[in-house]
C-alpha cells in the first residue's frame, strides 16, 4: 500500500482553491477542505518539504500554518461522498454525483463524480464559470477548457451545443477524473489530453477558451490564449480575486484583449474578455 503524505494547513477560503491549483503542479493528487483550511496529499516519494514551504511562502503562510504527518492510503470516493453536495447556479443546471439522485426540473444536469480532482461548483471560480457559460451562446462553436479539472466546463459547452471541444490539464489525476466525467456524462467526442496549452492546444483557432486557473498561470499564459482565438473569439478567466482584476485586465489589454463583461461572488471573479 502507497504511503502518502498529509499536510494540513490553515488558510483563509479565498485561498483554497489557489493553494489546490499550486500544490497540483507539485503532484499532490488529493485534497479535502476543512472549517480551518485544507488538508493535502502527495505520495511520500514525491514529497519535497522545500517546494511546500516555497509554495506557502508566497501567500504569506509560515511553518506555523501546516503540519506533516505519514499516512497510509485512504479510500478517497468516500471521503468526498462525505463533503459534496449538488449544486444548483440560477436555477438553470444541476451539478451532481453519481450517489445523488436525478432531477429533471432544470434544463441541465451534469454529473460529477470529483475523486479529488478540481472544479466541482462548490468554489466560486467554477460557479462563476458556469453562470457566463448559461449566458454565452456556444451552439456550433469551437471551445478549449484550459485547465479542465473534472471536466465540467467542458462538459457544459458540450451542453450548450459546442461542436468542437478540446480539454486538457497538466494534473494526471484531474485527467483521468476528467475522463470518467466525460463518459458519464456522455460527451464522448470532447478531445482530452494531458499538458497546458504550451503542449496541447488546438489544431486551429477556437471561438472561445475558458481558464479557471490562477492568477499566475493566467498571467503567464495570456499572449497564448489571445493567439489561439479566432478574430471575433472570446476568453473567459477565472481563478482571482478581485484585487488582481486590474493586474489581470492590463496583462490582457498587452495582448489586445478588452473587458466584455464581469461578474463577482464572494470575492472572486470571472472575467470575460474579446
Amino acid at each position: 500500500m502507497k504511503q502518502y503524505i498529509a499536510v494540513e494547513i490553515k488558510c483563509s477560503e479565498s485561498l483554497r482553491e489557489i493553494l489546490m491549483a499550486e500544490l497540483g503542479e507539485a503532484q499532490y493528487d488529493s485534497f479535502l477542505e476543512t472549517e480551518d483550511g485544507l488538508e493535502a496529499y502527495v505520495e511520500r516519494a514525491h514529497f519535497d518539504p522545500s517546494r511546500l514551504e516555497e509554495i506557502l511562502r508566497q501567500y504569506d503562510l509560515s511553518k506555523t500554518d501546516y503540519q506533516v504527518q505519514t499516512v497510509e492510503e485512504k479510500n478517497w470516493n468516500v471521503e468526498w461522498e462525505k463533503h459534496f453536495e449538488p449544486i444548483l447556479v440560477d436555477d438553470q443546471c444541476l451539478v451532481r454525483a453519481t450517489f445523488h439522485q436525478a432531477d429533471k426540473e432544470y434544463p441541465y444536469e451534469i454529473i460529477i463524480d470529483p475523486k479529488m480532482a478540481f472544479g466541482t461548483g462548490h468554489h466560486a471560480t467554477t460557479y462563476l464559470m458556469l453562470q457566463w457559460q448559461l449566458e454565452l451562446d456556444q451552439r456550433n462553436k469551437s471551445v478549449i477548457d484550459a485547465g479542465c479539472g473534472t471536466g465540467v466546463l467542458a462538459i457544459m459547452a458540450n451542453k450548450r451545443g459546442a461542436t468542437q471541444i478540446t480539454a486538457f490539464d497538466n494534473n494526471e489525476w484531474a485527467v483521468a477524473n476528467s475522463q470518467e466525467n466525460l463518459e458519464l456524462n456522455q460527451c464522448s467526442e470532447i478531445k482530452l489530453s494531458l499538458g497546458t496549452i504550451q503542449d496541447v492546444g488546438a489544431e486551429q483557432t477556437v471561438d472561445l477558451i475558458l481558464a479557471n486557473i490562477n492568477r499566475n498561470v493566467l498571467l503567464d499564459e495570456m499572449d497564448l490564449y489571445a493567439q489561439q482565438l479566432t478574430s471575433e473569439g472570446e476568453l473567459l478567466l477565472s481563478g482571482f480575486l478581485e484585487a488582481d482584476q486590474t493586474l489581470i485586465e492590463q496583462r490582457a489589454q498587452e495582448v489586445g484583449l478588452q473587458r466584455v463583461g464581469v461578474k463577482y461572488h464572494n470575492g472572486w471573479v470571472a472575467l470575460l474578455l474579446g
